[in-house]
């Protein structure tokens, strides 16, 4: 079945717009939205300005959306549903934009002109905030316009050298030859207990989307590197300090890396834990080539460090925001804000690039190349 290119979309919580990164040439988007100032100028930086429309999702209406589109994305704001927030789930001031996103989605649908395919990135947290009430919100909403849904976990670290797993809920007007008839590589236990909680008539919309394995990323951490000498580098006390942070195994593990000889580029956090009922501030590092997940800078923990040995030497600095550009699959002709810390606000709160693609292509693509066979109901 031939069809006219490109695709179209709407990118709602659009951010510096990670998600149109990830679509590609192929796409075209009609319209984009965001409330973050900062974030939109960055969207006009990188997009222009002819598509975005900034302000309260709240505030828009139908009449503002043009056209008819095959996509909707939202990535809507995660602070109330992360595991490290307090958990105040769709009902919570940020999260709750969803349903701000979603009164357009039925207006659209009012107008017979809702978006064949819609995805919601958010974390994994969506899948267990209240009890699981909130994901069975969002699947009642789907269910109630007519779309037959599923939910998938994708860890960006299939396609980067960053762990950030998030959850990708799919609703489709049709559901083609791209479900199978169970759960497979990207349905985790999360995924499993979420479906199986929802009562029988969601279930009966549920779809096992179906995703190939992708191929093992060849890329780490060190490979994205700025050269030694481009990057500002920290003090010995400040390194110091930052290895006296460790606990006695993550010092372990790190002297056994450094034994070897071989440069050791290591990712660290500082986080606050519990020793023997003391509040304590820990450096946690990653010795697998991989960053952890980047973080918005909310907080003294947020910026990620890098520990960086070689023979007898060893040197500590602070992951710069290109570097967190490139671990979320921008290139380098990305424009960044010129602050740091707007810069890691920015890609801390994006979606990566790469997993965007590989949804395009696994499912989105083919299920829009078929034929639309699920009417409002």
């Amino acid at each position: 079945m031939s069809r006219p290119a490109p695709f179209t979309f709407y990118e709602f919580f659009a951010g510096g717009g990670m998600a149109r990164a990830g679509l590609g040439a192929g796409w075209r988007c009609l319209f984009a939205n965001d409330f973050d100032a900062a974030k939109a100028r960055s969207y006009r930086a990188n997009w222009g300005d002819e598509d975005l429309r900034e302000g309260d999702v709240w505030d828009l209406s139908p009449a503002d959306l043009p056209g008819a589109v095959d996509l909707a994305w939202a990535s809507s704001p995660c602070q109330d549903l992360s595991l490290a927030g307090a958990r105040a789930g769709l009902t919570g001031g940020r999260s709750s934009a969803f349903w701000g996103f979603w009164k357009l989605m039925e207006g659209l649908a009012a107008e017979a002109r809702a978006p064949r395919v819609i995805v919601l990135e958010n974390v994994a947290g969506l899948l267990t905030s209240h009890q699981g009430a909130d994901f069975a919100a969002v699947c009642k909403a789907f269910g109630a316009a007519g779309y037959v849904f599923g939910a998938v976990e994708v860890d960006a670290v299939r396609f980067l050298p960053q762990s950030r797993p998030r959850v990708f809920v799919i609703a489709v007007r049709d559901s083609g030859g791209q479900a199978a008839p169970g759960p497979g590589a990207f349905h985790g236990r999360a995924v499993q207990a979420a479906h199986e909680a929802l009562p029988a008539e969601l279930k009966a919309r549920w779809r096992w989307w179906r995703l190939a394995e992708p191929a093992t990323p060849n890329r780490r951490l060190a490979d994205l590197l700025e050269p030694d000498l481009a990057v500002t580098w920290r003090t010995r006390d400040q390194t110091k300090l930052l290895l006296d942070q460790l606990s006695p195994l993550h010092r372990q593990r790190l002297d056994a890396a450094r034994r070897t000889g071989e440069r050791v580029v290591a990712a660290v956090y500082r986080r606050i834990r519990v020793e023997h009922g003391v509040k304590v501030q820990r450096a946690e590092l990653r010795l697998d080539g991989l960053a952890g997940c980047l973080r918005t800078p909310a907080g003294g923990s947020s910026r990620q460090f890098l520990l960086i040995t070689e023979g007898k030497t060893i040197r500590s600095r602070r992951l710069t925001a290109r570097e967190g550009a490139r671990l979320m699959g921008l290139d380098d002709s990305y424009r960044l804000p010129k602050g740091e810390t707007e810069a890691f606000h920015l890609v801390g709160d994006g979606v990566a690039a790469p997993v965007v693609r590989f949804l395009a292509e696994q499912l989105i693509e083919p299920l829009l190349a078929g034929p639309a066979i699920i009417a409002a109901e």
